[in-house]
This record gives C-alpha cells, sequence and structure tokens, in this order.
C-alpha cells in the first residue's frame, strides 16, 4: 500500500513539477516523507505490503 501511495506522489509530483510548481513543492515534501517511511519498514524488518 506504501508503494502504490508512493507512486501515486511521485506522478502527481511530476505534473506538480511541470504545471504547478507550488503544488510540485508540497507534493514533493510528501514524496520523501513517504520515502522515509518505506526505508524505516525496509530497515526494522517489516513487511512493506
Amino acid at each position: 500500500m506504501l508503494t502504490t501511495i508512493a507512486v501515486i506522489l511521485v506522478v502527481l509530483w511530476l505534473i506538480g513539477w511541470v504545471a504547478l510548481p507550488a503544488i510540485g513543492g508540497f507534493i514533493h515534501i510528501l514524496l520523501v516523507i513517504a520515502i522515509i517511511v518505506i526505508l524505516v519498514r525496509i530497515i526494522r524488518g517489516k513487511s512493506v505490503v
């Protein structure tokens, strides 16, 4: 599920980066947070599913 959210955020970030830079920055912050959460779950050894 987190992977799906990360993929959606990447797509929205790319759209925002091209179309609306202010929204792209906000989505970029959300994307970074999602990646950090995924990495923490992987490091702790829990399932990403």
